[in-house]
């Protein structure tokens, strides 16, 4: 039988590879093998990994509401920036209430509802928040392919200020019943401690100023006409883009966090137990 031999690259020809995979990024083709551990996709702020992300997701959340691309990203600084400038702007220009009017057809009222001071300075931060959720998910993505090519070392237990992070298999779909139940538990269970408090407090002030709970009581009471009185659409029209990142944020998160708990342990066991001469079979 003819004996099959393995190309095992050298770390300067990893690197020379690393430097054809990035070429034209010039901070990412310095990135030395341990940078590359240390930026990759096993190590990430707040202690989170992140996983090889689609892009056209982060585009959808970021367009139904500028930042969440960002936060899924969490790239906390930008997105709570983005976030907050589109609850303060929105409400401003008074946007959510012409979206309304110009869904019912009364454009009329749409045009005069607008407040056009406050609206030029809208679009620009939008579209910003779009194209920066976009740019941030395809280096992170060339980021993951770098330490997953290097097989980077994950780190499997991290204590902070925050929490005790560690990774372990959680159940995709009590994510996404804790979100249901109160809107940031989900994210606390698979502990995405920041983004969990932040969802919690920030769906709270809207649905304050929304009046929605006072609106769910008089329709579960049969006084409806109440309900479509007292509710303020401004910040209702909020709660739709809000939710729909929340079931779909917490559900993926724990999916791609069982992904990253099959991949350490793989490592592991491949570091510890497999033998050195083991014949790969590609």
């Amino acid at each position: 039988m003819k004996k099959t031999t393995h190309f095992h690259p050298t770390p300067k020809e990893r690197g020379l590879s690393r430097s054809r995979i990035c070429k034209g990024k010039g901070a990412l083709c310095e990135t030395h093998s341990a940078g590359a551990a240390q930026t990759g996709a096993f190590v990430a702020i707040d202690n989170h990994p992140f996983p090889f992300a689609s892009s056209a997701c982060r585009r959808f959340f970021s367009f139904s509401f500028p930042g969440f691309g960002n936060l899924m990203q969490q790239r906390y600084a930008t997105a709570f920036m983005l976030i907050l400038w589109e609850l303060f702007i929105n409400t401003k220009a008074h946007i959510n209430t012409g979206i309304l009017y110009s869904l019912l057809g009364d454009f009329e009222k749409a045009k005069a509802v607008l407040d056009e001071r406050w609206l030029m300075f809208y679009v620009a931060i939008y579209m910003y928040s779009i194209w920066d959720s976009y740019r941030g998910s395809v280096d992170m993505n060339k980021l993951y392919l770098l330490a997953d090519r290097e097989d980077a070392p994950i780190s499997s237990i991290r204590m902070g200020i925050w929490d005790i992070n560690y990774l372990d298999k959680r159940e995709p779909w009590l994510a996404l019943v804790w979100s249901v139940l109160a809107p940031g538990l989900g994210h606390l269970y698979v502990h995405k401690v920041i983004t969990g408090l932040f969802i919690f407090t920030f769906t709270i002030l809207v649905s304050y100023f929304a009046h929605l709970p006072e609106a769910i009581t008089y329709t579960l009471t049969g006084r409806f006409d109440c309900a479509t009185k007292i509710i303020d659409m401004q910040w209702a029209l909020y709660l739709p883009s809000i939710y729909s990142f929340i079931f779909y944020d917490a559900y993926v998160s724990a999916v791609e966090y069982n992904k990253l708990f099959e991949k350490e342990l793989a490592h592991y066991l491949r570091r510890r137990f497999q033998p050195k001469r083991f014949a790969w079979p590609i």
